[in-house]
């Protein structure tokens, strides 16, 4: 039987619209199963303690349970390849951070590139280091620390949480501005930086807050300013390094990120979740316990900012000749 041209239009119209309907409908029943969440870092540190407060938002808003896999190793690289190799669904997420935008300069054989295979997806918050001292150290402002540095090169050293860490290039960016000769003493994680800081063996660490800040309110060790370029409200009486060293800057930014190819529908739902949790007070109260403000970004603005920071970094790294181990 020979169709009439108008209704083999109309067949022809419906068809070609049914992947376009069949996404709709997908976009709309999501999620209909848990959510993961990888992150790059071990459990309890700052970066974890993030994602467990979004997890829980978004378990709420999402109607699913959004599960956090904690994938240490390769300073968080493993954790993002976890996620770049996952199906553009929208049900593995990445608690993508500062980290990732330095892995992508320091280790020179990474099996993805973070910028072409990862969809960022939300901003969450930025947070400053602290720049502390040993309470025995005679400098007691950054002017001081700077000079004292200068008066005595090679003699003041300076721990951080390991190779290429944002704690470790916040370090080389203050030599490199200020052109003192501090050395660079890695360790395992923040506890061990911190232990020997307190103990004497280094003189000062640039280090994330949440660690620190009880050492820093107890007088265990001396606080000389933050690497954020405003003043931080965890530690308000504290300048910042940018008031001495006009356009240092340091932070740790924290964000929400998905493999290539996530529909752009689920990334605006998700977007715009998170961005509902920035702007709940229980939320920001929650990140200034951890020295973090909160970071309410577009996914197109979220992306400048990744690769904004990968740039910035990347001639920090490459300028102190870091290499991952």
């Amino acid at each position: 039987m020979k169709l009439p041209r108008r209704q083999l239009l109309h067949l022809a119209a419906g068809a070609a619209a049914l992947p376009a309907l069949s996404q709709i409908a997908r976009v709309q029943a999501y999620p209909s199963r848990p959510v993961r969440m990888i992150i790059g870092f071990p459990a309890g540190a700052g970066g974890d303690i993030v994602a467990r407060l979004m997890g829980q938002w978004l378990s709420d808003r999402l109607g699913q349970p959004v599960i956090i896999e904690n994938r240490p190793g390769a300073g968080a690289s493993l954790g993002a390849e976890s996620v770049v190799r996952a199906a553009p669904d929208g049900y593995t997420l990445l608690l993508c951070s500062s980290a990732d935008a330095i892995n992508a300069t320091i280790y020179a054989k990474l099996k993805f590139n973070f910028v072409r295979d990862i969809a960022p997806v939300a901003s969450i918050a930025s947070g400053p280091l602290v720049l502390a001292v040993h309470p025995s150290f005679p400098a007691k402002s950054v002017a001081e620390f700077i000079a004292y540095a200068k008066a005595n090169p090679g003699k003041v050293s300076f721990g951080s949480v390991g190779i290429g860490t944002v704690a470790h290039v916040a370090g080389e960016l203050f030599k490199f501005m200020t052109g003192v000769n501090l050395v660079h003493v890695p360790y395992r994680g923040a506890a061990a930086a911190l232990t020997d800081l307190l103990g004497g063996q280094v003189q000062a660490t640039f280090s994330s807050v949440p660690p620190a800040i009880e050492h820093i309110r107890t007088g265990k060790l001396r606080a000389l300013a933050v690497t954020s370029a405003t003043r931080n409200e965890a530690l308000p009486d504290l300048p910042t390094i940018g008031d001495f060293l006009p356009g240092y800057e340091a932070t740790l930014i924290s964000g929400l990120c998905a493999p290539r190819d996530t529909s752009t529908e689920i990334i605006g739902r998700l977007n715009r979740e998170t961005t509902a949790a920035l702007a709940d007070a229980g939320i920001k109260a929650k990140l200034a316990d951890l020295g973090n403000v909160p970071l309410a970004m577009t996914a197109t603005d979220f992306g400048k900012l990744i690769a904004d920071e990968m740039e910035k970094w990347a001639k920090v790294i490459r300028g102190a000749n870091i290499k991952a181990q």
